[in-house]
């Protein structure tokens, strides 16, 4: 079992969260100060902003090897969309050596939110 940290469509209650079925919520969750999040078109990205006072807020899971494999598909990993890497999270679960997926393109002119991500209606 691996912990992973979602911060967009993978939370409880959005579209893609179908995706962890089956898998354990382990709780809330914010990275380190250092992220920032952006919209980049109906979901998000997360990257790495050094010197940013910002994080990101988003959720733990507990995923088995199967799941990760599905979730690496999803977010494009094999396309250099996203790379798993590990990100540092506070509170309780700043020890655990949770994986994030964080957005490798560039973000410039993408609008920022703020640190968190709620999907907007059509």
């Amino acid at each position: 079992m691996r912990l992973v940290f979602v911060y967009g469509t993978l939370k409880r209650g959005l579209s893609n969260h179908h995706y962890l079925a089956g898998q354990t919520f382990v709780g809330d969750a914010s990275t380190a100060p250092g992220f920032a999040l952006y919209d980049v078109g109906g979901y998000p990205g997360m990257v790495r902003a050094p010197g940013s006072a910002g994080g990101v807020s988003g959720e733990v899971w507990s995923v088995d090897d199967a799941c990760l494999s599905r979730l690496d598909e999803l977010e494009g990993t094999a396309e250099g969309l996203y790379r798993r890497e590990r990100v540092p999270l506070l509170g309780p679960h700043a020890a655990a050596g949770v994986e994030a997926y964080v957005y490798l393109k560039d973000v410039g002119g993408l609008r920022p939110t703020g640190g968190a991500w709620a999907e907007r209606g059509p």
